[in-house]
């Protein structure tokens, strides 16, 4: 999104447009930006902050704050291992290095080819089914090293079959 396009600044200002009522929208705003585009860079902050008045500074801590908002592009399929304590001492730690092994990226980085996002979490609050990772939602309980490459593999055949 290196420069926006006449329709990305109107479907951005649509959405600021869109809560310019709310007592505090930035959230709200910064939330359908992410859905929309997938991350929101510094370019979509300084419109964003033209269009309702709240500093590039505030917008800028509150995207970097909260791990659910990205600066940069993820993949088609963000995979977010649990760092907790509880997935840690299961073996967290081992599952996304294999993950990073096989993908040939690290933590916060995207593959290649776009298809997959590796992120370090902290607690999601599955202890229970320790350690825990997610990809889009869909949660893996009790993961382990010998298991990522299946996942890995399953995944890529799903995007092959729909390609």
């Amino acid at each position: 999104m290196n420069r926006l396009s006449d329709a990305a600044v109107a479907k951005i200002e649509g959405i600021c447009e869109r809560y310019k009522d709310e007592k505090t929208p930035l959230m709200m705003i910064l939330s359908d930006i992410q859905n929309e585009y997938g991350y929101i860079p510094l370019e979509v902050q300084e419109l964003v902050s033209k269009k309702t008045g709240i500093s590039v500074a505030e917008i800028y801590g509150v995207v970097t704050f909260y791990s659910f908002f990205s600066l940069t592009p993820k993949g088609k399929y963000v995979i977010g291992c649990c760092l907790g304590t509880a997935c840690y001492v299961k073996g967290a730690q081992q599952v996304i290095d294999k993950f990073s092994e096989i993908l040939e990226i690290k933590p916060g980085e995207t593959s290649k080819d776009g298809l997959f996002t590796l992120d370090a979490l902290r607690c999601i609050g599955a202890c229970g089914i320790a350690p825990a990772v997610t990809i889009n939602g869909k949660v893996y309980p009790k993961m382990t090293p010998s298991q990522v490459a299946e996942v890995v593999k399953n995944y890529k055949e799903k995007e092959a079959a729909t390609a």
